[in-house]
């Protein structure tokens, strides 16, 4: 590793599953999460069938690609084709070895389901044993399911991490692996992350590229790698410096945040879901939605955080005309009048939903979802937002939406969670 560089890491995740389609891959990317913030570059993420060569491959890339940590998961369990620990073994020149407390710990974590089962006897010790086969000098993880994980210690490197595939398992076994002896010393040559987050709404990515180029003018920033990423209609912003160019980041990450302020939602790269559930608990203040178009999605992302119980009070999804009168009070006049695609019913829900579960926060949704029902004056897209608070705030958006249904519908409740949180206080006002 050359002076001013992170150590890089791999992620080798194994399946046939994956590859074929039947299930997507939740571990690469949570992985790579948890190692980025560690402080490793991580320089590749692979995803290979459950064949013992594909697998050999796959980490002497790793180690070829000059990959100082090795992180596997799947192929630990008692299956013919689980054979992670095998292949590690072999890529570490370490025999597999009985390691007799592990395999009566896992004996012990399946008497209770043999005994219910029925299914204990010679197969089930025969899977047990194939479990507890360990790498000579390795280090055994106790199993968070049934498998046990293990770091592997290879001369010359890389240090291999094997984990069990499922998600649950493996994030629960992520902690007795930073504790192992062989990882504590990886981690203690490894800098500071000292990455850098901005999250903006409404914002599109060329600005923050012409805002790099119009600063990059001035001075070098090849030592701050900056990437730019699409969720939830937010543009996160991350800053992560090489070990020397702390300062530099820091520069860039004020000079972005200023330059963009009036789509800036947070600092340190915190959502608006986040964001928005902190400031209703701080201010003891209770939402309740009224929706047609986006059908409940908007609910569901406010009760997505643990503790929304607190200050999400209902909800109610009234699709039909029928419905927003009969559930929300909204006029039969006012649909007539207006339609029911609209700014006026959006405030009609809005207040409806307010009054109907003594809220302090009401918000109301309507439009034209598509791909049919829309006109030219109100064409596939077109969406109306209304938030009213009982102090009298009253935000309005009416907007064109692009995409299809799903598309509209989504960008519709990320509209609907950032409405929310600027009539919560949570944002300045514009």
């Amino acid at each position: 590793m050359d002076a001013g560089e992170r150590p890089r890491a791999a992620v080798v995740v194994t399946g046939s599953e994956l590859l074929t389609g039947t299930i997507s891959d939740r571990n690469g990317p949570w992985l790579s999460r948890e190692l980025v913030g560690l402080g490793f570059e991580v320089a590749h993420v692979l995803v290979v069938g459950d064949r013992p060569e594909d697998l050999a491959d796959a980490l002497a890339f790793g180690a070829d690609a000059g990959a100082t940590l090795v992180v596997t998961s799947g192929g630990l369990g008692p299956t013919a084709d689980d054979l992670t620990a095998e292949v590690v073994a072999s890529f570490a020149g370490a025999p597999l070895e009985l390691d007799e407390g592990m395999r009566a710990h896992i004996a012990d974590i399946l008497a209770g389901w043999a005994s219910r089962t029925g299914f204990g006897g010679p197969a089930l010790e025969e899977a047990n044993r194939k479990q507890a086969m360990v790498p000579r000098g390795a280090v055994a993880l106790a199993p968070v399911g049934t498998a046990p994980g293990l770091v592997v210690s290879r001369p010359g490197g890389p240090l291999v991490v094997v984990l069990p595939g499922p998600p649950r398992e493996l994030q629960g076994m992520w902690p007795a692996v930073l504790d192992t002896e062989p990882v504590r010393e990886l981690l203690a040559g490894v800098p500071s992350p000292g990455a850098r987050s901005l999250r903006f709404f409404g914002l599109p990515e060329s600005e923050i590229a012409a805002t790099l180029r119009d600063i990059g003018a001035g001075r070098d920033l090849s030592a701050v790698e900056v990437t730019t990423c699409l969720r939830r209609s937010e543009l996160e912003v991350d800053l992560r410096p090489r070990p020397e160019a702390s300062g530099i980041a820091d520069e860039l990450h004020a000079q972005l945040a200023a330059r963009h302020a009036k789509h800036l939602v947070s600092v340190d790269g915190t959502s608006t879901d986040e964001l928005l559930a902190r400031v209703l608990t701080a201010r003891g203040v209770t939402v309740a939605t009224g929706e047609s178009c986006t059908g409940g999605m908007l609910a569901a992302r406010l009760v997505d955080l643990a503790g929304s119980s607190a200050y999400v009070a209902g909800g109610v999804v009234a699709y039909s005309n029928e419905a927003k009168t009969a559930l929300l009070d909204v006029p039969t006049e006012l649909v007539v009048e207006h339609g029911a695609v609209s700014p006026e019913v959006a405030r009609a829900l809005a207040d409806g939903a307010r009054t109907r579960f003594g809220a302090d926060i009401g918000i109301g949704i309507t439009g034209v979802a598509g791909p049919g029902g829309g006109t030219e004056a109100k064409p596939v897209g077109y969406v109306c937002f209304c938030v009213t608070t009982s102090d009298g705030t009253l935000l309005a958006r009416d907007r064109v939406l692009p995409g299809s249904r799903a598309d509209i519908r989504e960008r519709a409740t990320d509209t609907g969670m950032h409405l929310l949180l600027r009539a919560a206080g949570g944002l300045p006002p514009r």
